[in-house]
């Protein structure tokens, strides 16, 4: 089901602030709806936005409005452009060093390398937004 704009009240909660980059929860009302990472450089913000709910496009489009009025412009860096990737997706989870290291303990030190079936550059989905040229 695609929603028309997330649920209540945009929200952002800070996660984490470097000298040059931000990340935060993005909640509409109590419902999480996705996952913002802002990276400054000294002409441009890239930000890397997840969504987990579908949003129909003028949502997602006034969410990133919203993005830019409440994080990037109170950042007060100057910037020439806001460019914003959208990725639809879920979280998977969250690793930490002492997780990571405790695992390879248990399974003896070593590195496996991941296997990923069926996943090809052409599955990328297709919209308006930054549509990928034929």
């Amino acid at each position: 089901m695609t929603t028309t704009t997330p649920a209540g009240r945009t929200r952002f909660e800070r996660q984490y602030r470097t000298a040059t980059s931000e990340g935060y929860h993005v909640f509409g009302g109590d419902v999480r709806v996705g996952h913002i990472d802002l990276h400054f450089t000294l002409s441009s913000v890239y930000a890397t936005l997840v969504l987990e709910v579908d949003l129909a496009e003028e949502a997602m489009l006034d969410l990133i409005d919203r993005i830019d009025d409440s994080l990037v412009l109170s950042a007060e860096v100057s910037r020439e452009d806001f460019v914003v990737s959208v990725y639809r997706g879920r979280a998977a989870g969250l690793f930490t060093d002492d997780f990571l290291e405790e695992r390879r303990r248990q399974r003896g030190g070593g590195v496996s390398t991941p296997s990923v079936e069926g996943a090809h550059a052409d599955d990328a989905p297709r919209s308006r937004l930054g549509r990928r040229p034929n």
